[in-house]
């Protein structure tokens, strides 16, 4: 109700809120997954759910689950195929690294591998098509502490490449740690924008 939103281009924008705030709603609208029942949505200047929007932005959903009969390289090749990009064995394995995704898992398919694993694929195959918005629900699921640290280290790397960030998480303390601005999604309408630390400062709560 009474959403307004503006993410800004290069900031990493963290969404909050409690199971059914409406948080996958408001991606799935953004997304253009779903129709919004008034008002308007924009990604990058072009409409929400067309054709130059979706250019713009690869998703991670929340339940992420790769094609069982594919291996690592094979999904990430056919993913960036529908962005017209293409990559090297070499930069999948750097990926594979950074996310602490072992490399003798990568030719095996995705039914061999654990939920932790399937989300770094997931994470990588995001990242890795270059687009200049990446929106992740709950970015963190299934990972374990060391994980979690390298997936930050990714995000900032993406902030250092102009890129811009809009996830979702139920972890404030790495959305306290990730995050430029934040918005506070509580019974469907929008109770707070702004930095973390003016919304611990206001709440006088750590």
């Amino acid at each position: 109700s009474d959403i307004s939103l503006d993410v800004k281009a290069g900031e990493t924008y963290g969404l909050i809120g409690l199971n059914g705030a409406g948080k996958t709603t408001l991606l799935k609208t953004i997304l253009g997954l779903k129709d919004q029942s008034a008002g308007a949505i924009s990604v990058a200047g072009h409409k929400a759910g067309g054709s130059e929007a979706k250019k713009q932005l690869a998703f991670l959903p929340e339940r992420f689950d790769p094609a069982w009969f594919l291996n690592a390289y094979e999904f990430i090749n056919f993913t960036l195929s529908l962005y017209g990009r293409k990559v090297a064995k070499t930069e999948i394995d750097a990926m594979a690294t950074k996310l602490g995704l072992k490399l003798e898992f990568l030719p095996k398919r995705a039914s061999t591998y654990s939920k932790g694993m399937r989300q770094k694929l997931g994470l990588m195959t995001t990242f890795m098509t270059g687009c200049p918005l990446l929106i992740l629900d709950e970015p963190m699921s299934g990972l374990d502490p060391l994980a979690r640290a390298q997936v930050k280290d990714i995000i900032a790397e993406a902030r250092g490449q102009g890129r811009t960030t809009f996830l979702s998480s139920h972890i404030l303390s790495d959305m306290e740690e990730l995050c430029d601005r934040i918005a506070v999604l509580h019974g469907g309408r929008i109770v707070f924008v702004g930095k973390p630390q003016d919304l611990i400062s206001q709440s006088g709560q750590k």
